[in-house]
């Protein structure tokens, strides 16, 4: 029998729950890096949103008497991209309210996976940044000669406003491995590319999407640095702040992404074109959050321009 179901649609003879097996897999070395960084209260903050995260989708489901869809661990995927994406120092119930928003308005009042919209993790931090301000704009230097400790955190710019508003460029090497400020998420460029390699290498998520972003903003950042006297190079805005993490993790969503190949390739130039719109022009310093929220808006219409050709082509009329 023809079965018909809204996305995400996976042509491989794989579950909904082992792709997102695999995505928890490939968040792995981003989470213990930002654990071995910021110490045992990033662990803790990833927590508290994967609990919350599958909470939440456990009750709505209790009470709209529906079966529980927990099992399939996408809400525990939102959780942990939710607690990599604010800050280790927000208080516990930034996190909490934000998988609140994640999954009861973002993911579970849109129908469930594949009927929302918006990628929830990023529409409940979006939620949380314009509820707590303070709280998710407050970023502590780690301490490079180890883990971080409470005593040896400073208040700090992260990479992203020091080179937009300071003219203070952070090296490349702190960059790549993660000694810097910023969200979980944010730091440790190479442990992200790391498991979104093996994402790509799974078949779970797309390799165009997150190519056509980094190459998008790589050539909007070169045009930047080519005419303008910026501190930040190519490969700051390619290692700085969530672009990495955002391309493979969050852009890559297959619910709330275009399902053709051109569609992806379309996605990923808009995305980071979008992300370098904004970090160069808007009065924030980074851009990753805002703009997949915005191109998610444009997955209907990207479908439907790229709808792909049937076997065999076309019937003439």
């Amino acid at each position: 029998m023809l079965s018909v179901a809204p996305g995400p649609h996976i042509s491989a003879a794989r579950s909904m729950r082992r792709v997102m097996i695999d995505v928890l897999i490939a968040l792995t070395p981003a989470a213990a890096m930002g654990i071995y960084v910021f110490g045992w209260r990033a662990g803790m903050q990833m927590g508290v949103c994967v609990v919350s995260c599958m909470f939440f989708e456990a009750l709505f489901q209790k009470l709209r008497k529906r079966p529980q869809t927990i099992g399939d661990l996408s809400a525990a995927v939102t959780g942990i991209i939710l607690g990599l994406s604010i800050p280790w120092t927000a208080p516990w119930y930034v996190g909490f309210i934000g998988s609140a928003a994640a999954i009861l308005i973002a993911k579970m009042l849109f129908g469930g996976l594949g009927s929302n919209i918006f990628n929830p993790a990023m529409a409940g931090r979006a939620f949380v940044q314009a509820c707590f301000a303070s709280e998710m704009t407050t970023y502590l230097l780690p301490d490079k000669s180890g883990p971080l400790r409470a005593v040896e955190a400073i208040t700090q710019a992260t990479p992203l406003a020091a080179g937009k508003f300071e003219h203070v460029a952070y090296s490349l090497q702190d960059l790549a491995f993660g000694w810097v400020n910023g969200s979980v998420g944010e730091t440790g460029a190479i442990a992200c590319a790391v498991g979104g390699l093996y994402l790509i290498l799974r078949k779970s998520a797309s390799w165009r999407i997150p190519l056509g972003m980094l190459i998008a903003a790589a050539v909007v950042a070169g045009i930047n640095q080519a005419l303008t006297d910026t501190v930040m190079t190519v490969g700051h805005h390619l290692l700085a702040g969530g672009l990495v993490f955002g391309a493979f993790f969050i852009a890559t969503d297959p619910a709330t992404s275009p399902i053709s190949r051109r569609g992806r390739w379309i996605f990923g130039i808009g995305t980071g074109v979008l992300v370098m719109l904004i970090r160069l022009f808007a009065n924030v310093p980074e851009g990753v959050m805002y703009a997949v929220l915005v191109m998610n808006m444009t997955v209907p219409l990207i479908d439907r321009w790229t709808v792909p050709k049937p076997v065999g082509g076309r019937v003439k009329k």
